[in-house]
């Protein structure tokens, strides 16, 4: 028998598609509710989905949202894809309800993961 993988996981008002990496804010009336992800962004909600309330560290971020060659302002780009990421899921880094910042480690998405 074939593993059973998740495709589709649930966090807050949020449902995002791993498959796809469509992201839809659910319980809404618009039937259009499809929230628009730049790639970078995307890639970092992922690692936050996955590690379902356990710490991603910046380096992580920078390994994986970045090859080895770039260069790049790694902390100024990390803190504008999270910025752009909160700014997506309605969230605030004074007030996170999504995206919990430990400074100078990492993030944490901080509702459960369904």
């Amino acid at each position: 028998m074939e593993n059973t993988r998740f495709t589709r996981v649930r966090f807050g008002s949020f449902e995002l598609d791993l498959e796809s990496g469509e992201l839809c804010s659910i319980g809404t009336a618009d039937a259009n509710n499809k929230v628009l992800l730049r790639e970078q962004s995307l890639r970092a909600l992922r690692m936050l989905v996955e590690r379902r309330g356990k710490i991603v560290t910046r380096e992580e971020i920078k390994k994986k949202l970045w090859p080895n060659d770039t260069i790049v302002d790694f902390d100024h780009s990390i803190n504008a894809t999270i910025k752009t990421l909160r700014r997506a899921l309605g969230d605030s880094a004074v007030s996170p309800q999504y995206i919990e910042t430990l400074a100078r480690r990492g993030y944490r998405l901080r509702l459960p993961v369904e």
